[in-house]
């Protein structure tokens, strides 16, 4: 109890830096989440027209999916009896997605686990394979998926109050011993979800207000922003079109569409290549091809201009100057008598 408690009063202050910094976007509500199963929405994704999701802990291991036209359940896949804590979603390609069991705020799990699940506009009860992952530095706190649109491969974003962490898995996962994975590099604290954009080159990671966009395999940030405001802001999904979705916990919570800034859509455009002159004398030499870098690497990029709005600071010394209030307080609390 105590832990737990110290855990929550320790992230206060960078929730509140969180909440008061940058300008929320708006959004669309595209359907509410009408099933009454369905309380603590915890991860989002598209899959063939349908809204997919899942509740967190202390659900059995089931997955929805969505009509967005009515918000009435199509379909529910039942996975496993008695998960731990499920807590993100990942399209896994072929009416599958990808179910995260990766929830620990406590932080003591000795491992976590993902399984493949197929889902669709029927009920199923299915036996999935389970794959293990082990951090490489210790148990962390996750409720963030992603799969590489590309080449298939998972990535975990632990939700540190601090600062998120991407962890890659085994470009082949074995389902008869542990998966070690490997930090690559850091993005947003207090991540509650993620995804890929269809063109595989950025990734969008969210937490209970904002969000950030990353360039992908580097992770350099490319801009962030207010999201709407919500009951508890988990899950963000991007379509094969690239439409941006939001959910949240809570019953009927709504699904919102939003747009990215023009400024964050901009950076993410594709950089043109300059091609020489049909008539140039003496046409350039050919620079020499770039190296593939590895996901985490920085070399040679650098950020846009935040706009004035975003690079706010007052927020976060204002949770710092609570958050020291809060450690003194707890520490004469804890205080042997």
């Amino acid at each position: 109890m105590v832990e737990r408690f110290v855990y929550g009063i320790t992230a206060l202050p960078f929730l509140i830096g969180t909440l008061v910094s940058g300008n929320a976007m708006g959004g669309d509500v595209v359907t509410r989440f009408e099933d009454p199963a369905i309380v603590e929405s915890s991860g989002l994704a598209v899959v063939d027209g349908l809204l997919v999701t899942t509740n967190d802990s202390g659900d059995s291991g089931r997955i929805f999916a969505v009509d967005p036209s009515n918000g009435q359940t199509a379909g529910v896949t039942s996975w496993s009896a008695d998960p731990t804590d499920v807590e993100a979603l990942a399209p896994a390609g072929g009416g599958e997605v990808w179910v995260g069991d990766i929830g620990d705020n406590l932080a003591k799990r000795d491992s976590v686990s993902v399984a493949r699940v197929p889902i669709g506009r029927q009920d199923a009860d299915v036996d999935v394979p389970s794959y293990e992952l082990l951090y490489p530095d210790g148990p962390r706190d996750a409720e963030s998926l992603l799969a590489d649109p590309a080449t298939g491969r998972l990535y975990v974003i632990s939700k540190g109050v601090l600062g998120g962490a991407v962890y890659a898995a085994p470009e082949r996962l074995s389902p008869r011993k542990p998966n070690q994975l490997q930090e690559i590099g850091p993005v947003l604290g207090i991540a509650t979800d993620a995804a890929f954009f269809p063109d595989g080159r950025h990734i969008i990671v969210r937490n209970y207000s904002q969000a950030a966009v990353y360039s992908w395999p580097n992770l350099e940030e490319v801009g962030r922003f207010g999201l709407p405001q919500q009951e508890q802001g988990e899950g963000v999904a991007v379509a094969a079109d690239g439409t941006i979705y939001v959910s949240s916990e809570g019953i009927r919570a709504p699904v919102l569409r939003i747009s990215l800034p023009a400024a964050v859509r901009r950076a993410m455009r594709p950089q043109p290549t300059s091609t020489p002159s049909p008539d140039s004398a003496s046409p350039s030499p050919s620079p020499s091809p770039s190296p593939t870098l590895p996901p985490g690497t920085r070399q040679g990029r650098e950020l846009p201009e935040a706009a004035p709005e975003d690079r706010s600071a007052w927020g976060w010394a204002l949770g710092g100057v609570l958050g020291l209030g809060i450690v003194i307080v707890v520490a004469r609390a804890l205080r042997p008598r």
